[in-house]
């Protein structure tokens, strides 16, 4: 029970930072990636601050063998840039810039009863079936 809490405490902290610092608002991402027209640099801030905490918090979990709930620590190992990789950083990128909307975003539009949010958390879950079903092994 603690680590759902935990886990909803952290979504909830999460969730009202997209709102807070308006990168819930897809008007707002899309002009952060208008570089020819009204560019809103807010979104490289919010970006820059995110790393700045996050740097050091997983430096410091890389060291921890568990984390302070006593779960182990799951960090990715890989370091393989692959063509699914650079394919799925496109697709993700070419979504972001013609919705103004990535999944975090998209849950807290959706949280607050907007059409765009519910639209594209449709089509996101869609793309996730689309995909396992491509994946899926062929039998045979």
């Amino acid at each position: 029970m603690k680590n759902q809490l935990t886990a909803l405490l952290a979504g909830l902290v999460f969730g009202l930072g997209l709102i807070v610092s308006g990168m819930a608002n897809p008007a707002k991402v899309l002009a952060f990636l208008d570089l020819a027209g009204a560019w809103d640099p807010s979104l490289a801030l919010v970006m820059a601050g995110a790393i700045a905490v996050g740097v050091p918090a997983f430096a410091y979990a890389r060291r921890m063998p568990r984390t302070l709930l006593d779960l182990p620590i799951q960090l990715p190992t890989s370091t393989r840039i692959d063509r699914r990789l650079v394919l799925g950083s496109l697709l993700f990128g070419i979504g972001w810039g013609i919705a103004g909307i990535c999944p975090g975003p998209a849950l807290v539009l959706l949280g607050a009863g907007e059409l765009k949010g519910a639209l594209f958390v449709v089509a996101m879950l869609a793309g996730m079936l689309l995909f396992n079903w491509l994946q899926r092994p062929v039998v045979q």
